[in-house]
């Protein structure tokens, strides 16, 4: 549904009395208002403070020099996707939910907004001819109520009484074990006309897994956005929470958002991956070099806070460098058996933690500058690449000064995005080292 006054007779029709204007933020949070169905059918615009789309994952605002609406903090404008329309079926009123664009007074998409990032990309894509495809896979942990940060995260109770404590990978016991949160997941999902392709148990005490059917980069980042709420939602109608860090646990796995990719010639619908006779192509082989060549400078994207670099380290299912295989799960590029119509490259750097928008913005633009310029991968790695050299960023910092070097990326993101996301993110690791640790007080209290 795309035409506004269709919209507004839909929302009479169906009794709906409130409208909630959503945007995400940089850590994917949804920014905006609600009203009632009657003031948004008048179609009059909703303005949100300039501030509100960089503060950090704290609340904190970086200090940011010579930044268009910073120093007034002057109001943007959202634009309403009429098609991205759901219902919200946790609300305690008929309500439904409308993703919007951020743009100035005069209707332009603010650069730095995350939809208008991929956006950009996608628009890169398009000049060439060709239609980026793309399919999530979403990790996230159930756990226990946990509402003092001192103590650490625990598995919640399932309905045999019992709390998981090892890992059962794929179990179908295991997902029985919270089923009540699963049926939420699939009533609410169905509500919101989403589709789940797969739910499985992932290698983690209590830690589940949705994939996502393939598509449009646009359409499947709205619809992580989406699930990520709906999941949370879903766990606290029964009693627990649903967490997507990266690492919420010691001794478990991280939890991760791969993304499948692979781009199609937009006018025929054909893999760009494949040759007519079936075999690899030169930009299948070009695609995965950019990827080696610009993902460790998009990691800051992929892997956006502290937490994220506990997750990336080796044996425990992330990966720590940009190596590429067949069927190879220990790389971080992974080619999926598959026939050339669907042949695709997994990135399995990406966190659960990311911002759906600007991961597959960061793992597509790397892939397309690979294409443009040629770029050669390395060799396959048949072994196992957790005993090969580290290769992606040790932290947070690391990681943005990587990105801040990159002018190709940067100038593929666009550059106002890349400098206000570099500031938030070196913010954020400030804030985090005023923190004393448990660990510091354990090991260095009394003997250093």
């Amino acid at each position: 549904m795309t035409d506004p006054v269709e919209l507004g007779a839909w929302l009479r029709n169906h009794a709906v009395e409130e409208v909630e204007c959503v945007t995400p933020d940089f850590a994917g949070i949804g920014r905006g208002k609600v009203m009632p169905s009657s003031k948004f059918i008048r179609d009059n615009p909703t303005f949100l403070p300039t501030s509100l789309f960089f503060l950090t994952i704290t609340g904190g605002y970086p200090d940011i020099a010579n930044f268009t609406g910073y120093d007034t903090d002057a109001d943007l404008m959202l634009k309403p996707d009429y098609g991205t329309m759901r219902a919200v079926p946790w609300a305690n009123d008929r309500s439904v939910q409308v993703i919007h664009d951020v743009s100035d007074r005069e209707g332009n998409l603010a650069d730095f907004a995350p939809r208008s990032v991929l956006r950009r990309v996608i628009g890169q894509y398009e000049a060439q001819g060709w239609q980026p495809i793309v399919a999530p896979e979403i990790e996230f942990y159930l756990t226990k109520p946990n509402t003092d940060p001192d103590y650490p995260l625990e598995p919640p109770l399932g309905r045999s009484g019992r709390r998981a404590q090892k890992s059962q990978a794929y179990s179908i016991s295991a997902v029985d074990e919270y089923d009540t949160v699963i049926e939420h997941i699939y009533d609410y999902a169905e509500a919101l006309g989403l589709e789940i392709d797969t739910i499985i148990q992932e290698a983690g005490a209590a830690q589940l897994e949705v994939n996502l059917r393939h598509g449009d980069p646009l359409e499947l980042a709205d619809q992580v956005f989406l699930f990520k709420r709906l999941i949370r939602e879903a766990a606290l109608r029964c009693g627990c929470y649903a967490t997507f860090m990266a690492k919420p646990m010691e001794e478990q796995p991280g939890s991760a958002m791969h993304i499948h990719q692979s781009v199609v010639v937009k006018a025929t619908g054909e893999n760009l991956f494949s040759t007519p006779e079936g075999a690899p192509s030169d930009a299948f082989r070009h695609f995965i070099g950019g990827q080696q060549a610009y993902l460790k400078a998009a990691c800051c994207l992929m892997a956006p806070y502290v937490n994220s670099y506990r997750r990336l380290v080796p044996g425990i299912t992330a990966p720590i460098n940009l190596d590429w295989g067949r069927d190879n799960r220990t790389t971080g590029l992974r080619v999926p058996i598959s026939p050339p119509a669907a042949r695709r490259v997994e990135n399995r750097v990406v966190g659960a933690d990311a911002n759906p928008y600007l991961a597959i913005a960061g793992t597509l633009a790397a892939g397309l500058l690979g294409m443009i310029q040629g770029v050669e991968p390395r060799d396959e790695v048949r072994s196992d690449s957790y005993e090969r050299p580290r290769e992606l960023p040790y932290g947070l910092l690391d990681a943005v000064e990587q990105f801040k070097r990159c002018d190709p990326l940067r100038d593929a993101l666009g550059k106002g995005f890349s400098d206000l996301y570099a500031a938030v993110k070196e913010h954020e690791y400030e804030e985090f080292m005023r923190v004393i640790s448990p660990w510091e007080r354990e090991h260095l209290l009394l003997n250093v």
